[in-house]
């Protein structure tokens, strides 16, 4: 057994979700959405981290995290969890970051959401956008409407991440999972390759680059279901986003294409519960509608705010109101509703009725 595989218990075993490995300090693992101290634990040396890093990893793995500093993996102790794992180098030397993935694949039913994001999984094409910041849960989420799709629908589902965190089990559909790296030089190429492969359902774990950015849109107008993340907060910034990543002599071209492949954008945010017991997710959602293309085009991402309202009995939702929503019931603190809100004056009320 790895050394590291008692600390990765202890992260199963405590409710965790990540554990933090630095040279010249103790470990820590995140709780709840709080790092915690390791306190019965050694302070990490560098060799002594190294040592322990190096066994996880492969001889080819371990040859690119010393050449580049950087290295991003899976692993997985039989019984236990799978692991995403992430290598690099900070002031004091080695460090790592593994999170856990879960074994199970929590149902859209489980994880409890909106029935407008359940449903994207019943779409036949086009693009769709699960955003939110590092942690947020995107992938959970994403794994849910992919686990419905694979629960209803015999399609060729193509995964294309870095690495490769939730298995999907052959259902009704059939699984291609490819991890960028081990089985394909990149998420361009993978993505090439999809198109040619009789792909129904593409899933593109980040869409950083602008040619990921293009050949997924690309994907999508060919009639493909296309699944992607980006770390935007919002709607509205997550279209800003996919534009900004092109120059401006490309970007009227790339915003006639979003308009006709774009249909659906969830965002996310993950916040502590008011118990202090969990968290609990609180999602954006925008889906097409016949005035949606026309805002894409015309760059006037400021009247999304109004799409969304109106489109209130489809199933549509702000962010703003379901953090409003979420205080009002208690569910979450006001002061983190009106730390992540947009609209602050809305928020003061819970601010100061926590100060008194």
């Amino acid at each position: 057994m790895a050394e590291l595989d008692r600390l990765l218990g202890y992260l199963k075993e405590n409710d965790g979700s990540d554990l933090h490995l630095a040279a010249g300090l103790k470990p820590r693992f995140r709780q709840k959405g709080k790092i915690r101290v390791l306190e019965a634990e050694a302070v990490l040396t560098d060799a002594g981290l190294r040592k322990m890093l190096e066994e996880l990893a492969s001889t080819r793995d371990w040859g690119e995290f010393e050449e580049t500093h950087d290295l991003d993996f899976a692993y997985g102790i039989e019984g236990l969890a799978r692991f995403r794992a992430n290598y690099f180098v900070q002031s004091q030397g080695a460090a790592a970051v593994f999170r856990i993935i879960p074994e199970e694949i929590i149902s859209v039913e489980k994880l409890g959401l909106a029935p407008a994001i359940a449903d994207l999984a019943d779409l036949g094409q086009g693009l769709v956008l699960v955003t939110g910041p590092t942690g947020s849960g995107k992938s959970t989420t994403l794994a849910a409407i992919v686990d419905k799709l694979n629960r209803n629908y015999a399609k060729h589902v193509v995964t294309i991440e870095d690495p490769v965190e939730f298995v999907h089990q052959n259902r009704m559909s059939t699984f291609s999972h490819r991890e960028v790296g081990l089985h394909t030089l990149g998420f361009g190429p993978a993505l090439r390759s999809a198109i040619r492969q009789d792909a129904d359902v593409i899933l593109v774990g980040e869409m950083r680059e602008r040619e990921t950015i293009s050949l997924a849109i690309t994907a999508a107008e060919m009639g493909m279901l296309v699944f992607g993340t980006l770390h935007t907060n919002s709607a509205a910034k997550t279209i800003d986003r996919i534009i900004d990543a092109f120059p401006a002599d490309e970007q009227n071209m790339i915003r006639l294409s979003l308009s006709e492949s774009l249909v659906g954008i969830v965002s996310q945010l993950l916040l502590p519960t008011a118990d202090g017991k969990g968290r609990v997710a609180a999602n954006e959602i925008l889906l097409r509608t016949s005035g949606l293309p026309n805002i894409i085009r015309d760059g006037n991402t400021p009247m999304l705010a109004s799409t969304i309202q109106s489109g209130k009995s489809e199933g549509m939702q702000a962010m703003d109101d379901v953090l409003f929503q979420l205080a009002k019931d208690g569910i979450i603190h006001g002061r983190d509703a009106y730390m992540k809100a947009g609209d602050k004056p809305r928020f003061e009320a819970f601010v100061e009725d926590a100060g008194s």
